[in-house]
């Protein structure tokens, strides 16, 4: 896994940071502070890709929805395909936090 090239202390410490969150605000105001606009866009574009990919967008439809180039798409693709499931993990459970949160079907 490439983060063990990264100084695990100081990821683990990013990421227990993150799981301590509690509100989208919150994430709002953290994220904020560590990244860059244009990091926290590039973030969020990456997940819809792979949210559009698994639900079976064409590269053409993904460009022209996201604006994401067919090199970032292709890599989502790569990682959907051959990654630690990640892009999976957290789709699964944004669809299910909506399932939730969603009136019940009577």
């Amino acid at each position: 896994m490439q983060l063990n090239k990264l100084n695990k202390k100081e990821v683990d410490q990013l990421f227990q940071a993150i799981l301590q969150l509690e509100t989208i605000d919150e994430c709002y105001r953290f994220f904020e502070d560590l990244c860059t606009v244009g990091e926290i866009k590039s973030l969020a574009q990456r997940l819809e890709v792979a949210r559009m990919l698994e639900d079976g967008c064409t590269y053409n439809q993904i460009e022209t929805e996201t604006g994401a180039s067919t090199a970032t798409i292709s890599r989502v693709k790569r990682c959907l395909h051959y990654g630690t499931d990640g892009y999976l993990l957290a789709l699964e459970r944004l669809k299910e936090a909506k399932e939730e949160k969603s009136p019940e079907k009577r």
